[in-house]
């Protein structure tokens, strides 16, 4: 009886081979199909194994009769090693009479040979074999290839550990490391900071700067309460919805080093990120002047009431201490992030013990008369309701009012990027910037408000400084604003900056709160834009910038960039005025609080499947209020200043959208363009076709676009800014996705750098017939179809098999079948120039070498001569003219260094001359269209291939564009040539149409007809010629020229030959039913060399045959003798549907 069970794991399922092949250093030797000799039971049943289910596939067993000889052959399905057995255990005695091991029988051969009675052991060795193939993997070996989800497949600049597609599903091995960390960025080391000391306390310091302590109060004695209040909150406005808004964008992914550049940048775009990142690193490099200037103000007035000064007292103390103070600054920031931070904690600690000092002073009142006499009368009702109102005075020569006042206090707020800007040193940048901004800008915002109170309702507007003035303890506050009514008064809060050191507990220890404010917002200006301009310049948007990209150290600190931001500083220092330095910043930092705001309202209106972020507090009317807001304050500060901020904003912008960097960050805009373009076209598909906006779109077989660069540009001039391009591709052999992925990218690539707005589209595993109508069929999206087939006419048909020739003229059929238009370009040259050019490389596209030198910088190693080499043989006749034809030659050689197909008539012989000769004036114009071609070695290619290759990128000379409009086919004969003209190379051909009339037909009136037809159309025209001899014969010469051209196909319909499928032929029941068109051929072909032999263009209705009615040899010597050693040549048939109207 045949029993069969199966071996397998776990629920039946096969181990996978590559997880023994993981183990192969483990388990060395192993099995799949064996045999197992027969086992004592107690020895099997002895073997130390887990247990596990397990099923056993027995061979058929045999039995002769002799018990001793039964045996059965168990086949395992899955790998079991040698080690997962007990291989201790004695097997049947060998030769000498010794037991042996399972291990002795596997030596050397990996199999394990086993003969088993099924009767007697079947059970036993059912259990040993469960027990033995049970071992303890890890779940990665359970998973094949397959990988877990994990964070580190999902990094941006590192190689994905998981397996790509063709892994899983072909089993193709890439060569990929897996699990390593070859591919991934470094991750830079050094300090990092949370959310409290990174940003939490950084803003508050930043805010907390020399506003607070030098002008606070001078806010207040030009506003009053009232308005310094809505001031505050105005501020407070505009930096809590870009905070709102940051907060959006910083939580919406992990944020790098670059702080504002960085979000501003990956949102917009490069374009908006890297005009603001300029401008944003420019005002922080003089907010480090500014902080530094209020700092040696508040040292100057120290030194003042101790009697010092260093030169004057005035602004030359302060350029001398703000000079130093930079030096200082630097070498802190210098030394790395790790003392900046101990410094900045330093500060705080200083700042909230003076801030605590001011508040304890003011509910103390006035300690002596000194101190009355400076102003500080205590709190007072009737000195808070003086002081609650406006008192705009003329201050530095320029009268105040409420933006001007704006403007000099809006710095002050301007601290809630302090922590947004490191975000590189920030342990999680996405949690702690809208943590810490958001408890900065409240509690900031707060305590500038309660300031403001305490200042207004403590401290006179005016007062003398002269105690004696003072004396009377009956006086009042009006008593008080009357002395200065009298005389010029220099205390007070219009008059004194050092209003909080008056009302200071301890005065001194107020001088220590505003020295440490100052400094640590110098520091925190002073990190931050080096920080901003090293990351604009690590992505390469501006040229010459990449010096200052550099880091050192393990925290990349931009050593370069601390020096460039200290000469801009010390430059800014020199000014040495408080109020001249601030408006000029104010504009800067809104400029950049309006692009936040600008970036979240508007990835938000276009809602992108990657917009998620995670804060949820914010809305995109309110950022598009902040936005408003804060273009509104740039204008109301300094509507000159905002100007000059836009024009610099609006130049770097346009730097950036020239140089087009190559970078891809998935911005807004880029989810914009595509929504709005998927929008345009669904609302192009719901709107009927009309004659008056058709548009030729225009697919084009080029192939690789890089080696038919004529055919390209050709189309291109048909389509340039006007309507829709594919450069078609078809290749006969499977292409794997990597082949499809490089073939595509390099494509593109050379489309862009040729610049050819034009689509590349790729078909593989097809003919060329199938492959143009699957292109026609798949290409494009609803009305953005092509409507028109553009193929280089196959100048070696000659030499090619009848197959070719045939898949040749069926993709025409195809077409025509499938109502697009075709079109047929012919050029004596050749189009295909593979072997005569280099490949394009993607590397010299993207590199400086190959914007200097032109679009193509090729690095090949074939010879030019061996690539272009033909097998085609020669082929030459010779005839007498007759008296309107010269005599002729047709050369059709092919080899040397470019394809020649020539025919040489003495009246075209300077003709000729002019198509292949270069001149200067060309010469130069292929350079200055940066359009030079070089060989596979990198060489420049000869003046004339140049000349050949960018013949339609170059201006044509003064000529014509011949049009044989021979039938009506809708008008696109004649739409195609005018539009031709319309282009600025081609300015300088006029058009001339030629058209056929009967003998007996009048020349005038069809000439006439014509013009009025073409008058309709709006197309103007230099001539009309008119055609009346069509029907003549043609000459003896031209039936002597066609023979010996088709003389190699010819056959007689019961050659033997026709059988072989391979070789064209024509037959000759077939030339003579088809004798009248050919005769017609041939005559075109003569008026053609009477009249067009000098034309810039040829353009002739293609003529079509009737399905099945003529062969494709027979076909092909039509064209041929048509554009045979003709100028360029297009053969054009319309879909018959009408693309010219009367009507507008």
């Amino acid at each position: 009886m045949e029993n069969q069970h199966h071996l397998g794991v776990g629920s039946g399922n096969c181990m996978p081979n590559h997880l023994l092949e993981d183990n192969s250093n483990r388990h060395p030797q192993r099995v799949s199909r064996f045999s197992i000799q027969r086992l004592d039971t107690s020895e099997m049943m002895a073997a130390n194994m887990p247990r596990r289910r397990a099923s056993v596939n027995h061979g058929q067993q045999s039995n002769n009769g002799n018990s001793g000889n039964s045996r059965s052959e168990f086949v395992a399905s899955s790998y079991i090693t040698v080690d997962d057995i007990n291989l201790s255990q004695p097997v049947r005695p060998s030769a000498s009479g010794r037991s042996a091991s399972l291990r002795e029988h596997a030596k050397g051969v990996g199999l394990l040979p086993a003969v088993l009675d099924q009767n007697r052991y079947g059970h036993a060795l059912k259990a040993h074999l469960r027990d033995s193939i049970r071992t303890n993997r890890t779940l990665q070996h359970h998973l094949s290839r397959e990988t877990l989800p994990s964070l580190d497949n999902y990094q941006g600049n590192s190689v994905a550990a998981r397996a790509t597609l063709d892994e899983l599903h072909l089993g193709a091995d890439q060569g990929i490391q897996r699990g390593g960390n070859s591919g991934q960025v470094p991750v830079v080391g050094g300090l990092k900071f949370g959310w409290i000391q990174g940003v939490l306390i950084r803003c508050l310091l930043n805010i907390w700067g020399v506003m607070l302590f030098l002008r606070l109060s001078w806010v207040v004695a030009e506003a009053g309460i009232g308005q310094a209040i809505l001031i505050v909150l105005l501020a407070t406005a505009v930096t809590s919805l870009t905070a709102l808004s940051m907060s959006a964008i910083s939580t919406n992914g992990q944020i790098k080093g670059g702080g504002t550049y960085y979000m501003i940048s990956r949102s917009l775009g490069p374009e908006f990120g890297a005009a603001i990142g300029i401008i944003f690193a420019l005002a922080n490099a003089v907010a480090v002047s500014l902080h530094t200037v209020g700092f040696c103000e508040a040292l100057n007035d120290m030194l003042e009431e101790l009697g010092v000064q260093i030169v004057d007292g005035d602004l030359n103390d302060i350029r001398i201490v703000g000079s130093v103070t930079l030096v200082v600054l630097a070498m802190i920031v210098g030394i790395g992030m790790e003392w900046e931070a101990k410094a900045q904690l330093l500060f705080m600690g200083i700042l909230v013990v003076a801030l605590a000092n001011f508040i304890f002073g003011s509910f103390l009142g006035p300690s002596d008369i000194d101190k009355l006499s400076k102003g500080f009368v205590g709190y007072n009702f009737e000195l808070l309701t003086s002081n609650f109102y406006s008192d705009y005075r003329v201050f530095d020569g320029f009268q105040q009012n409420f933006f001007s006042v704006f403007s000099i206090f809006f710095p002050a707020a301007t601290g809630i990027l302090a922590g947004a800007n490191i975000s590189g040193d920030l342990k999680d940048p996405s949690s702690a910037i809208p943590k810490g901004t958001l408890l900065a800008i409240a509690v900031t915002s707060f305590s500038y408000i309660i300031f403001a109170i305490i200042a207004g309702a403590t401290v006179l507007r005016d007062a003398t400084g002269i105690p004696t003035n003072y004396n009377d303890t009956a006086a009042t506050i009006s008593d008080y604003i009357e002395i200065c009514s009298e005389q010029d008064c220099e205390w007070g809060l219009h008059n004194s900056f050092q209003v909080m050191t008056l009302v200071s507990a301890f005065g001194p220890l107020n001088y220590a709160g505003c020295f440490a404010a100052t400094l640590s917002s110098a520091l925190a200006c002073f990190v931050s834009a080096p920080k901003v301009f090293q990351a604009l310049c690590q992505d390469r948007l501006f040229p010459h910038l990449q010096y200052f990209a550099k880091g050192y150290g393990k925290s990349q600190e931009p050593l370069r960039a601390y020096i460039l931001t200290f000469i801009i500083a010390l430059a800014c220092v020199l000014i040495a005025q408080l109020n001249i330095i601030a408006p000029l910043i104010t504009n800067c930092y809104l400029a950049s609080y309006a692009l936040v705001n600008f970036s979240t309202f508007h990835i938000d209106l276009i809602q992108p499947v990657g917009w998620r972020p995670t804060f949820r507090y914010y809305n995109k009317w309110l950022s598009l209020l902040g936005c408003g807001l804060s273009v509104s304050a740039m204008f109301l500060c300094s509507w000159p200043t905002a100007l000059v901020t836009s024009t610099v904003v609006m130049t770097l912008f346009l730097i950036v959208k020239y140089r087009k960097p190559d970078v891809n960050w998935g911005s807004s805009g880029q989810a914009q363009v595509y929504k709005t373009a998927l929008i345009t076209v669904q609302q192009l598909s719901n709107i009927e076709e009309h004659v008056k906006t058709y548009t030729p779109q225009i697919l084009v077989m080029t192939g690789l676009p890089n080696m038919r660069p004529s055919l390209v540009d050709f189309a291109y001039l048909l389509c340039k800014n006007n309507s829709l391009m594919v450069c078609g591709d078809i290749l006969k052999e499977r292409q794997s996705h990597k082949q499809r992925s490089q073939r595509i990218k390099k494509s593109s690539h050379w489309l862009r750098a040729h610049k050819t707005k034009a689509f590349y589209s790729l078909m593989d595993n097809l003919s060329f017939p199938s492959g143009v109508g699957a292109l026609l069929q798949a290409t494009g999206v609803g009305k953005m179809k092509p409507n028109i087939l553009l193929v280089g006419y196959q100048s070696e048909w000659r030499t090619h098999k009848n197959s070719e020739i045939d898949d040749y003229c069926a993709a025409i059929n195809t077409a025509l079948e499938m109502h697009v238009a075709v079109a047929v370009l012919r050029v004596q040259e050749g189009l295909d120039y593979t072997g005569i050019i280099g490949d394009f490389d993607m590397e010299d596209f993207s590199s400086a070498k190959q914007k200097t030198e032109g679009i193509d910088n090729p690095q090949y190693i074939n010879t030019l001569e061996g690539s272009i080499a033909s097998s085609a043989p020669p082929f030459t006749i010779t005839g007498s003219a007759n008296s309107s034809l010269s005599e002729f030659t047709l050369d059709e050689t092919q080899g040397g260094k470019i394809r020649r197909n020539k025919i040489q008539l003495s009246p075209m012989d300077s003709n000729m001359t002019n198509i292949t000769s270069v001149s200067t004036a060309e010469h130069r114009q292929m350079k200055k269209s940066r359009v030079m071609f070089k060989d596979p070695q990198g060489n420049d290619l000869p003046a004339e291939v140049q000349n050949s290759i960018c013949r339609f990128r170059m201006k044509q000379k003064r000529g014509t564009i011949d049009v044989w409009w021979l039938y009506d086919d809708g008008g696109l004969s004649m739409l195609l040539p005018h539009i031709l003209t319309t282009r600025s190379n081609w300015a300088n051909s006029k058009l001339r149409v030629f058209c056929l009339a009967d003998a007996n037909e009048e020349q005038r009136s069809k000439q006439e007809s014509m013009r009025l037809l073409l008058g309709k159309f709006r197309i103007p025209v230099s001539d009309v010629v008119v055609i009346p001899d069509m029907t003549y014969p043609p000459s003896a010469q031209t039936k002597t020229w066609f023979d010996a051209l088709t003389k190699d196909f010819v056959r007689k319909d019961d050659d033997p030959g026709n059988l072989d499928s391979s070789v064209p032929v024509i037959k000759e029941s077939e030339l003579m039913a088809q004798k009248p068109k050919t005769f017609n051929f041939m005559r075109l072909r003569e008026l053609l060399l009477q009249n067009s032999t000098n034309a810039n263009l040829i353009v002739m209705t293609l003529p079509i045959s009737r399905k099945g009615t003529v062969s494709g040899p027979l076909y092909m010597s039509w064209l041929e003798t048509l554009t045979a050693n003709m100028p360029p040549f297009l053969l054009v048939r319309g879909n018959q549907a009408s693309v010219l109207t009367f009507y507008s």
